[in-house]
């Protein structure tokens, strides 16, 4: 084996390695297992550089028709769904993530989204409790079950679960929910946020007081808050909020002390979230600190340019024009934002759903495609102006077949991560509008 992963790595440098020919062979968990100790090397995870690999675990069986349907997500037939291909995918998917641990990657990230080919991480829990047993190294990040569809004091047992199975591995983060998801589950979103900032109130309660406790809220009545178990990590697990740019998520990471991460937002804006973040947490008497800030990215390495465009760029571009198409009925439900926020949102949608200009959307949002050097300089660049050193790379997007995603987390891990562990120290100075 360490013969092997020699021979590849040294073809790997000299251009002439046949991906196809190595990956197609099979799922390749085995393949250099060892990976180099530069890149295992974690640390203070506050200091070090943070290399995460995100999923969204699409189905990527669309029917011919599909582009009659004006979106994939909400009433997109579920008739179309193939469950013997569903295991498929998740039994492949499963594996991949494993193999991110192996590569040495800091975290394996996954998340949740409902009625729609874009994920079948209907419940990431599940997802996390199946690979917590396979990996050894990688934190576990649940991106987001939003707290306000589900009853918080579940959440909070579910969690504290996940973190005792993992032994203190468990990341969280909490997001109000993208619009198309209040069509699949019976929450008011004019009250979302109401109903967010309780839960969170709630779910805090259970992990950080002695029970059993009690809460009287708006939304929610305990007579007896006594989670069994109770989080692994004192007095609970890493926790961020994602967003899209509100201002008032903003002001829900700064008072709670979380992290915060913008998600396909603008560079522009993601640079002002942060340093809103910043200001709104002084006024607590916090200070943000740059593993608080996930980056977002979209990444794929090749040894050239020209493969490396060529191999990603058709499942980008399906990405965004299929498997992200929706509309602005499903995207902004009633109630869902204020007005001002509606417009934003309306003024950016055909970057997101619906649309494809790689040029245009690689200068808009954080997508680095190129040689390991080309991505690692790239991303060594926005740490920088973002002030943050946590990297949440997604490794796989559209139906990107296997042995692409295998040859993108391997020579990202062998080629990308040395690169930027040294940049930490730079990334932390950084984050200024």
């Amino acid at each position: 084996m360490d013969r092997l992963c020699s021979r590849d790595r040294r073809q790997s440098r000299d251009g002439i390695r046949d991906d196809r020919r190595v990956s197609r062979g099979g799922l390749l968990l085995g393949r250099c297992l060892h990976y180099n100790s530069a890149a295992r090397k974690r640390g203070n995870m506050s200091e070090a550089m943070r290399f995460n690999a995100m999923y969204f675990m699409p189905y990527v069986h669309l029917p011919e028709n599909h582009k009659e349907f004006k979106s994939t997500w909400v009433n997109f037939p579920n008739k179309y769904y193939d469950p013997a291909k569903g295991h498929e995918l998740y039994q492949r998917y499963l594996q991949e993530l494993v193999l991110a641990d192996r590569l040495g990657f800091d975290a394996i990230v996954v998340n949740e989204h409902h009625n729609t080919v874009y994920s079948m991480m209907a419940t990431p829990s599940v997802i996390a409790a199946a690979i917590i047993p396979q990996t050894q190294n990688a934190r576990i990040c649940v991106w987001g079950v939003p707290p306000n569809f589900m009853l918080p004091n579940r959440l909070a047992e579910e969690y504290a679960i996940l973190d005792v199975l993992s032994k203190g591995r468990l990341e969280v983060a909490f997001p109000l929910g993208t619009g198309m998801e209040y069509w699949s589950n019976p929450v008011n979103p004019a009250t979302a946020r109401e109903r967010f900032r309780e839960s969170l109130q709630i779910i805090l309660q259970a992990w950080k007081e002695d029970g059993p406790t009690t809460h009287y809220g708006k939304f929610y009545t305990y007579r007896f808050l006594n989670p069994w178990p109770r989080p692994y990590q004192r007095p609970h697990p890493p926790c961020y909020i994602v967003g899209a740019g509100s201002p008032e998520t903003i002001d829900i990471a700064a008072e709670l002390g979380f992290g915060y991460s913008s998600v396909f937002v603008p560079q522009q804006r993601a640079l002002e979230l942060n340093q809103m973040l910043r200001e709104r947490a002084a006024r607590h008497g916090r200070t943000v600190r740059p593993d608080q800030l996930p980056l977002l990215t979209f990444v794929y390495v090749a040894e050239t340019q020209e493969q490396a465009e060529k191999e990603y760029i058709i499942h980008l571009q399906r990405f965004f024009e299929d498997y992200a198409r929706s509309t602005p009925q499903w995207l902004a439900p009633p109630g869902y934002l204020s007005i001002e926020q509606l417009k934003i949102r309306a003024a950016g949608a055909d970057k997101m759903h619906g649309g494809f200009d790689f040029a245009a959307i690689s200068k808009s949002f954080f997508i680095a495609v190129g040689t390991p050097e080309k991505v690692a300089n790239q991303l060594g660049e926005w740490a920088e102006r973002m002030g943050t050193n946590h990297l949440n790379n997604v490794v796989h997007v559209a139906d990107m077949p296997h042995w692409k995603t295998v040859k993108n987390m391997t020579l990202y891990a062998e080629e990308v991560i040395p690169r930027l562990r040294p940049r930490a120290a730079t990334a932390t100075k950084g984050g200024t509008a």
